[in-house]
């Protein structure tokens, strides 16, 4: 992968920026739609936000981040995100995090550029899921649109391990941008 995004946002508002979209549809989602089966084969639109935030912890705890207490689902999904949002903003603050270098899977990269790169396409991505979970508006921007194809391109054959992707879907004839790229990542738009 390589350690471009595709635009150059700091990490910290890019991160707020797509975090407030996410909250935004959580917020709207009905207690009953909790529960919907979402996009992602076996999961409901509440485990969708508790892989967001189990995902985001793990990895930002591994690089030294002090997240606090894990926020509780069973207080409300969409509570749980903001408190786990609120705490990765201040962690972020810190100044120091994002540029903490490490080896990930595509070679030396740092906490802010794998955000940027994988943390954010997943936030864009599931807030998709999550929308169309339970009928919600899921409509992307160009924007947006943009940085999950430049994640598909730099994640390469990586999207489809196990636990990324699903295979990729062919999307119907005539598509719109949205559904040929989501039908990239195994998701009939």
């Amino acid at each position: 992968m390589t350690s471009t995004v595709p635009d150059e946002t700091p990490i910290q508002t890019l991160y707020d920026t797509t975090s407030d979209a996410l909250a935004a549809v959580l917020d709207a989602v009905p207690e009953e739609g909790w529960a919907a089966p979402s996009p992602c084969a076996g999961w409901s639109a509440r485990d969708v936000v508790a892989h967001l935030i189990d995902t985001e912890r793990d990895f930002l705890t591994g690089h030294g981040a002090d997240l606090g207490a894990a926020p509780d689902l069973d207080a409300g999904p969409a509570t749980a995100w903001r408190q786990h949002s609120k705490a990765v903003a201040e962690a972020l603050a810190d100044g120091s995090l994002p540029g903490t270098a490490y080896d990930g899977h595509f070679g030396r990269t740092t906490v802010g550029d794998t955000l940027a790169q994988f943390y954010v396409f997943d936030l864009v991505v599931h807030r998709w899921d999550i929308a169309t979970a339970v009928g919600a508006d899921a409509s992307l921007t160009d924007a947006e649109l943009d940085r999950i194809e430049a994640g598909a391109d730099g994640f390469g054959d990586a999207l489809y391990l196990d636990g990324v992707c699903k295979p990729g879907v062919e999307a119907p004839a005539g598509a719109g941008r949205a559904t040929r790229i989501l039908a990239r990542l195994g998701r009939r738009g």
